[in-house]
């Protein structure tokens, strides 16, 4: 089956049998205690454990305690349907001896694909929505990405380079833009070794940090660009007594097809009585500031609230046309059904500094 991505494509989904499912939950079990002792600090996707706040809060303290004046953001081309089965089992090997399990990683990595009651085989790639698609994928960005990328910064930087990575996405910051260019240059290579590549429209290397906002003045350029990262966009700031700040704000994309979403299912629950379309949204909301509510960020949170609430505003009214829901009747549904929209993350250095005891993960 396939689903939509954000940019209009599909992406394909391997719907596996129960007993595969329990099988392969039960493998990845194990595997997961085999290599948790070889995974890279500043690897964060689908790990025990680990979140994707975990991997903000790394790129954060990373950013802030460490000389960042230059970033890499960088997008592997279809990550998951480019992962080449022959490296893949090579990589395993490395840990795995025995042969069963191997055999069955081999079954599943060629089980192929129905589609239509058309079968058609997998010569590459991992299917996601498997239980064992995480761990597979991250065991092939260990040895193609993490261990190359840590050695070449121990080896070749000279200057401070900071890695975090969670599944495909990842983010590199370099003290010195000669080092930027040359660790993509050189990852652009590995990479096609292994069957991947990068993909240039969503690959940059951008001025960021604590110094870019001054350095791109006296060059007559504008604001530093901003990137994003697991649904934030980051922006060089400033706190009121004018020291840098890295923002982080609610993807734009990312908050209106999440608005369009709401507001097609509260059209559609329009007639349901209201406490069940009240507590449905308030679910909603909460899940929003779950995770998206991080410091710096109300704006954007008190945005989604006014938003969400004007669209139930407006599906209640298109109940009958003769209407007497005016806004003042709205606001009091709002305060009764619905979660206030307030900051629910702790600062991102004390989160990791609880976590790490102020060692950095990203080295």
């Amino acid at each position: 089956m396939f689903i939509p991505k954000a940019d209009g494509r599909q992406r394909p989904l391997g719907v596996a049998a129960l007993e595969d499912k329990i099988l392969q939950r039960a493998v990845v079990e194990v595997l997961n205690t085999i290599y948790e002792t070889d995974f890279r600090g500043f690897s964060y996707g689908f790990r025990p454990g680990r979140s994707p706040h975990h991997a903000l809060d790394a790129l954060a303290a990373g950013v802030l305690r460490k000389k960042v004046n230059w970033v890499l953001d960088a997008d592997i081309r279809g990550f998951y349907d480019a992962i080449d089965h022959g490296w893949m089992l090579k990589f395993l090997e490395h840990r795995i001896a025995d042969q069963r399990v191997l055999r069955l990683i081999r079954k599943w990595l060629k089980a192929g694909v129905i589609e239509n009651g058309v079968r058609s085989d997998t010569e590459e790639g991992t299917a996601q929505g498997a239980s064992a698609s995480p761990l597979l994928s991250n065991v092939y960005l260990h040895y193609v990405f993490d261990l190359w990328a840590d050695q070449w910064r121990r080896r070749h930087a000279r200057g401070d380079v900071i890695i975090v990575r969670f599944a495909d996405d990842y983010i590199v910051g370099f003290e010195h833009q000669d080092d930027a260019q040359r660790f993509l240059a050189e990852l652009r290579s590995r990479l096609t070794k292994f069957s991947l590549e990068l993909a240039a429209e969503k690959t940059r290397l951008i001025q960021f940090g604590r110094y870019a906002s001054e350095r791109r003045q006296k060059r007559g350029l504008g604001k530093p660009e901003t990137f994003g990262f697991l649904g934030f966009t980051h922006i060089c700031a400033k706190t009121k007594d004018g020291h840098f700040m890295l923002k982080r704000i609610t993807e734009a994309k990312r908050m209106r097809a999440k608005l369009h979403a709401l507001q097609g299912e509260l059209m559609r629950r329009q007639h349901l009585p209201i406490p069940e379309q009240g507590l449905w949204l308030a679910s909603v909301l909460r899940g929003h500031c779950n995770y998206y509510a991080v410091p710096g960020n109300s704006v954007a949170i008190q945005a989604f609230h006014n938003q969400a609430t004007r669209h139930w505003h407006a599906a209640l009214r298109r109940r009958s046309q003769r209407s007497r829901l005016n806004w003042k009747r709205m606001h009091r549904l709002a305060q009764r059904w619905l979660p206030p929209a307030r900051i629910t993350h702790p600062p991102p250095s004390q989160r990791f500094n609880a976590r790490t005891q102020a060692r950095s993960p990203v080295r």
